[in-house]
């Protein structure tokens, strides 16, 4: 289970997550996030919202096996209830690193498929870099 809460803590650090309710709701409505988490012990309205939040989108979200004292202590609060991953490539990582990953099998497919298309765009930017630098060869 530490792993995976070290990956939150990773994103913490690399500005690649948006922790609380507001955030959360402004970078889905923007179609930036990737993958909306929630503490365990949420109350019930925290857990509709984050799925209002990604309803009629691609965005997952996930219920998580922590706590919300679990889940802010690795990002440096007292606690923590909703948090949504900005990297699709961390929120894959993340996803695979929790308990009983067959449970998470739907999300973690289309966090791959996204990932896989996020990776491909990379590749093709920096062909037409190099080849804006290079000239096309014929």
């Amino acid at each position: 289970m530490d792993k995976a809460l070290n990956y939150v803590a990773l994103a913490r650090k690399g500005g690649m997550i948006e922790l609380g309710e507001e955030p959360v709701g402004a970078i889905t409505r923007t179609g930036k996030g990737y993958l909306v988490i929630v503490a365990s012990d949420a109350s019930d309205h925290t857990w509709r919202r984050a799925k209002s939040f990604v309803a009629g989108t691609e965005q997952q979200c996930v219920r998580l096996p922590f706590t919300k004292e679990e889940f802010g202590f690795s990002v440096g609060r007292s606690s923590l209830a909703i948090a949504a991953f900005t990297d699709a490539a961390l929120a894959l990582a993340f996803v695979k690193a929790l308990p009983n990953p067959e449970k998470y099998a739907k999300e973690t497919e289309v966090l791959e498929e996204k990932n896989a298309k996020l990776r491909q765009r990379q590749k093709e930017a920096k062909a037409h870099q190099r080849n804006v630098r290079m000239g096309k060869k014929k």
